[in-house]
């Protein structure tokens, strides 16, 4: 998860549902399953004194939100958005487990909805993922970003096992401000990109150590650079149509290229990393943020 999100929200105004939008694709799990996990769920929360949540399916996802059955539907809408977007365009296989998303409407229910949950006081105070509890925990009242930004890591963790952090913290990043274009998810500039700016007139690390840095050393890095320069290469990448290829041939490569680096100089088509990096660079320092139009 590294540093502290700022959850920006994201349009979910371009809401795609099953009847315009996004192809569905058969649930991993079925009706049945879903009963038998609300049920289950249900007895749980009761147990730690939350009964009064209100509780609906988001498939491959359930979403749990303490501000009514109305205000639930509306917050799950960009649950349903960013599924079916990012399943669209990136992901052929969902988490392997129904996983649940608690959406909790302000800082103090989300503070002490995580503790009853989990046991353990969140880390960050706008929302996280967790692998071992086997959820999202948000304080929705700080916007969808950061909810887009972690529904990217488990569709990553079933669809790409053992992606490298720069991958899936890039990708999350990229989406964490998000809008619709031509039916397909982007990724907007947001408040990484002042930040990368002023690292860059200082010098980052080359495309080939980033990609190679392990999880640790992705990690450890209190100035969010690694974050920064991993989404708006990815950023890039989008507005150049080559993303998801991208993604497609590195996933497809990974046992021979687990770092990522050899297919992302094949798809970008360059000799000279460092001439491209030099250009990259030149590309970000004209980005704004807010964009503009």
């Amino acid at each position: 998860m590294g540093r502290a999100l700022i959850a920006i929200a994201c349009a979910t105004a371009a809401f795609t549902n099953a009847a315009g939008g996004a192809p569905q694709k058969k649930s991993s799990f079925s009706a049945a399953d879903f009963e038998q996990h609300i049920a289950s769920l249900r007895e749980r929360l009761g147990a730690k004194g939350l009964e009064g949540l209100s509780i609906r399916v988001e498939e491959p996802f359930v979403v749990i939100g303490n501000g009514g059955d109305e205000k639930l539907a509306s917050d799950s809408r960009t649950v349903r958005w960013a599924s079916d977007l990012l399943e669209r365009d990136l992901f052929d296989k969902r988490p392997t487990k129904i996983l649940d998303i608690y959406l909790f409407g302000d800082a103090d229910s989300y503070e002490q909805g995580v503790k009853t949950l989990t046991g353990e006081s969140p880390t960050t105070p706008y929302g996280f993922y967790s692998q071992a509890h086997e959820g999202l925990f948000m304080n929705i009242a700080t916007g969808g970003g950061t909810l887009v930004h972690e529904i990217v890591h488990p569709f990553v963790e079933a669809d790409f096992p053992n992606a490298p952090a720069w991958l899936n913290e890039g990708l999350g990043s990229l989406y964490e401000q998000s809008a619709e274009r031509d039916g397909h998810i982007v990724g907007l500039t947001n408040w990484r990109l002042a930040g990368l700016q002023e690292a860059l007139k200082r010098g980052v690390r080359s495309f080939e150590e980033l990609t190679h840095l392990g999880a640790d050393e992705f990690y450890d890095d209190d100035s969010g650079t690694n974050y920064a320069q991993s989404r708006y290469l990815f950023y890039y990448m989008q507005e150049k149509g080559l993303l998801r290829d991208f993604y497609h041939a590195f996933r497809a490569a990974r046992d021979k290229d687990p770092s990522g680096y050899a297919t992302l100089v094949a798809t970008l088509g360059e000799k000279d990393m460092g001439a491209f990096q030099e250009g990259w660079g030149q590309f970000v320092a004209k980005l704004r943020f807010p964009e503009r139009h």
